[in-house]
């Protein structure tokens, strides 16, 4: 076994593919930045709202004002510098740290790709993904056209993770025997030309929804396996602007299509920077001499390196699962929900209306939620328990005056999947004497039905 290992680990493979998926993914992160900016979002996010939901641990982390301004420039910045490979390293490390904060700053705009970015992010600092075709090959006068195998098969797993995990979570009786949330969605898509009246057929929701479990438990092992790798790759193109014509998920499609052609055998990715290669050469564009260095890069903390790679991955193979911790149904009470690859298996609506009391004299008020909060964030909040929670509190601390015996409570009704509307928070537990933490949070509500699967 320690033999077969020791051979993987020795096994190299071309330095293109990762220095293709280096430019790529850093083009379309400055893209991504560029967009979120020019949309006016990063005030619309972050600088207008008087309150941010936190990430438990993470509270710290939050807007510096104007200022935030400048956390986006150097995130582009960044990103820009991993795309052409220019100190590398140091830019790589620098978009991770940048794009990580910008995540945190708050709960509200949790986005799964936002998540796969971090973790891409975090895995790029320590691959050799400027071996070649970089600007500091051209500083160094130094390329190397072979790296490690395993250094690509870790963005290979990763993708797999992400899509095995999405599939897995859809074999739920909502999603394949209730054809939800999907039925929903594409039934107030009616507006659309040809499709609209093919939306309202039950017949497509079901064939979607299941099409959709299987599509993401199968297709990394399509793109593994050579012979159904084209196919495997124009099913990955056509789902992904399938779905990011229906729905509004930002630029995870995109990304996912990227993220896929690190699949391609290395004649692929050297075909790609040969086109670069001949647009220099048809601009007249002075190449400089670049040595190459032996045949392959020389990962010199290779076992630190790994050693950090198998937590990694380690803790993404468990994170998904720590909702078997929690009694209840996971879709409805989210405790175990985040940083699972739970991609669009809810349609949730809610209502909160928050009562404060004062218990010297039992009088109380309702709190008008738009005093303090964004749509986005009152939608948000309306739904989910952590939320809810953390408002709460701010509510407490805002209107106690000293009194730190103040009450504050819930009237919150949720609607799960198309379901009835019911009680998802109890109305009769004082939420500012409750606090965040990892345990079960015994004062939700269960949900009154049964949905059987992952």
């Amino acid at each position: 076994m320690y033999k077969t290992l020791d051979t993987y680990l020795n096994q190299q493979t071309s330095s293109s593919i990762l220095s293709v998926f280096r430019c790529f993914f850093g083009f379309l992160m400055l893209f991504s930045i560029i967009r979120f900016w020019l949309k006016g979002w990063i005030e619309q996010l972050y600088l207008d709202p008087v309150f941010h939901f936190s990430y438990y641990g993470f509270e710290w982390v939050s807007p510096i004002g104007e200022y935030t301004y400048l956390i986006f420039f150097i995130c582009g910045l960044s990103a820009f510098f991993v795309a052409i490979g220019f100190k590398y390293r140091a830019s790589i490390v620098i978009f991770f740290l940048s794009f990580l904060y910008i995540e945190l700053m708050d709960k509200t705009t949790y986005l799964n790709h936002y998540y796969f970015i971090n973790l891409v992010s975090f895995l790029l600092i320590f691959l050799p993904a400027n071996a070649s075709f970089s600007i500091d090959n051209l500083i160094s006068k130094k390329s190397y056209q072979r790296i490690p195998k395993w250094s690509v098969d870790s963005i290979k797993l990763l993708v797999a993770i992400v899509y095995i995990y999405a599939g897995i979570a859809k074999i739920n009786s909502d999603w394949l025997l209730s054809a939800m949330p999907l039925g929903i969605w594409l039934s107030s898509k009616y507006d659309y030309v040809i499709f609209g009246d093919l939306f309202q057929k039950e017949w497509i929701h079901y064939f979607m929804s299941w099409g959709g479990m299987l599509y993401d438990i199968t297709i990394p092992f399509l793109l593994l396996y050579s012979r159904t790798r084209i196919f495997a790759f124009v099913m990955v193109i056509l789902f992904h602007l399938m779905t990011k014509f229906l729905f509004p998920i930002g630029m995870f499609p995109y990304i996912m299509i990227i993220a896929s052609m690190v699949f391609f055998s290395p004649k692929f990715h050297d075909k790609i920077i040969g086109f670069f290669h001949h647009i220099k050469e048809f601009f007249s564009i002075q190449k400089s001499k670049i040595e190459v260095v032996g045949d392959s890069y020389y990962c010199q903390y290779r076992k630190i390196i790994l050693s950090i790679f198998c937590l990694f991955f380690l803790i993404q193979l468990i994170i998904p699962f720590r909702y078997v911790l929690y009694p209840g149904e996971l879709l409805w009470h989210e405790q175990g929900y985040r940083f699972s690859w739970r991609v669009m298996l809810v349609e949730k609506t809610g209502i909160a209306n928050f009562k404060i009391v004062n218990p010297d004299d039992d009088s109380f008020f309702y709190v008008d939620n738009t005093n303090f909060l964004t749509p986005l964030q009152e939608k948000q909040m309306s739904f989910q328990p952590d939320f809810i929670l953390e408002y709460a509190h701010y509510l407490g601390d805002y209107y106690s005056y000293g009194n730190q015996n103040i009450k504050v409570f819930v009237d919150n009704y949720v609607a799960l999947n198309g379901r009835k509307s019911q009680m998802l928070v109890s109305d009769t537990v004082n939420l500012y004497t409750k606090k965040e933490s990892f345990k079960h949070k015994d004062w939700i509500i269960a949900l009154n039905d049964d949905i059987q699967g992952f």
